[in-house]
């Protein structure tokens, strides 16, 4: 299974419409918000389901502020993280996840890639696709993959120019 992860695209769907184009089919789309008016545009152009919620930049929008769900045998816990202070650290963002049974805790706001695996949880930042902030600042997403064995495996990867 091949899971694209996304986040803060902030209106701007030039560099999703390239990286959709250059991974090919995907079984799952998540988006951890900030997409700004986009959500309608982003559903038509992703062809398979698709996870998305509201981030601190999406006014009158009616997007949840988060989900829980399934992929795999893991459960699945996303947030733009703005409501657990993701900004200081991701403590109250794990505890919450941990609460919730998740194995797998999702989010954006920070602009900064992410993968952290420890015991129990595994927590996910793609970046931003707009408005990267991490060193190079260049746009980054994750690429999840559940493997035949149903090990997830997760991928940073940068935009290609």
């Amino acid at each position: 299974m091949k899971i694209l992860i996304v986040s803060d695209t902030h209106g701007h769907d030039r560099n999703l419409e390239i990286i959709l184009e250059q991974v090919g089919a995907i079984d799952h789309f998540i988006h951890l918000g900030d997409v700004e008016g986009h959500e309608d545009y982003i559903e038509q152009i992703v062809d398979c389901p698709v996870h998305m919620v509201a981030g601190n930049n999406d006014f009158f929008s009616d997007l949840p502020r988060e989900e829980e769900f399934w992929l795999g045998n893991y459960r699945v816990f996303i947030t733009h993280g703005n409501y657990y202070g993701v900004s200081m650290g991701t403590n109250r963002l794990k505890e919450e996840a941990l609460s919730r049974k998740a194995q797998i805790v999702m989010y954006g706001h920070t602009h900064r890639p992410e993968i952290d695996i420890q015991d129990n949880i595994t927590i996910l930042n793609p970046g931003s696709l707009s408005y990267p902030r991490q060193w190079g600042r260049e746009p980054s997403y994750i690429m999840m993959e559940i493997d035949r064995n149903g090990q997830a495996h997760y991928t940073v990867h940068y935009l290609e120019d």
